[in-house]
């Protein structure tokens, strides 16, 4: 059996620069969007650009209505246990997105939100627990999954609205590992090497495991690839014949896989 990667330890203070970074960038696109882009669909089932905001405006704002509450007694949940449990949750998650969509401008959402964190959020200590939905989180943790949500879903306003919406690198950076450390749990092993260039590099899938020199079988792409490929955004087949995917070797097929999050 392969030995079990370390956890990988993320700065809470960058995190927390990078979450209100990325929402900075998100708000400064939902603030010009005209009733007409708000009303348009996404690639998110049945909901629209205005829900598609109230879910990153609630992303956020979790933070606190979590702290909030009386923290739980035991940690139960890893971020990389989050990436596996969070579709679990979609129904309520729906629910809850539709309430909020309902009762408040888009901008002021984010507004609020951004508003909100920093007054509660960002003072906080690291290593307080929250009653997440998927289970007992710790707060540097959980911010580490905020990350992921604002940096998915910015991708999934740009393609909605086909305005550009800009990637904070930190918060790019986070969602890119959690995202391939989510794919070398669910399939452990070292015979497959995936890179993600300039953020990150991990081995998975059970097989020989590579030492030395050029590994047999190597997957590579560009971060917003990746995301979408580890998302269900994107296929396995659609990356390799638009170009932004290499995979050599008799065991990098990883579209079984795929997608990680959920």
């Amino acid at each position: 059996m392969p030995p079990r990667p370390r956890a990988r330890s993320y700065d809470p203070a960058k995190t927390r620069t990078a979450v209100v970074a990325q929402l900075r960038l998100l708000r400064k696109v939902a603030e010009g969007l005209d009733e007409t882009a708000l009303d348009a669909p996404t690639r998110l089932g049945d909901w629209t650009v205005r829900e598609l905001i109230a879910h990153l405006a609630m992303a956020v704002t979790s933070v606190v209505s979590l702290l909030e509450r009386p923290a739980p007694p035991v940690r139960e949940v890893t971020v990389t246990g989050w990436a596996s449990a969070v579709a679990g949750h979609s129904g309520s998650i729906d629910e809850d997105t539709r309430a909020l969509a309902a009762g408040a401008k888009p901008g002021e959402l984010l507004e609020r939100a951004e508003t909100r964190f920093a007054e509660v959020a960002a003072v906080a200590p690291a290593d307080r627990l929250l009653a997440a939905r998927v289970g007992a989180m710790r707060l540097d943790d959980y911010l580490v999954t905020r990350c992921v949500e604002l940096v998915v879903h910015a991708d999934d306003l740009a393609a909605a609205t086909g305005v550009p919406v800009p990637h904070d690198r930190q918060a790019l950076a986070t969602a890119t590992r959690v995202l391939a450390d989510a794919l070398a749990a669910r399939a452990p092993g070292g015979s497959v090497e995936v890179r993600i260039p300039p953020f990150a590099v991990i081995q998975c899938v059970e097989g020989p495991r590579h030492t030395r020199g050029t590994p047999p079988n190597v997957v590579e792409t560009d971060p917003p690839t990746w995301i979408r490929l580890a998302t269900g955004r994107l296929t396995w087949a659609e990356a390799l014949e638009s170009g932004p995917l290499t995979a050599s070797g008799d065991r990098a097929d990883l579209s079984a896989h795929l997608p990680v999050l959920g």
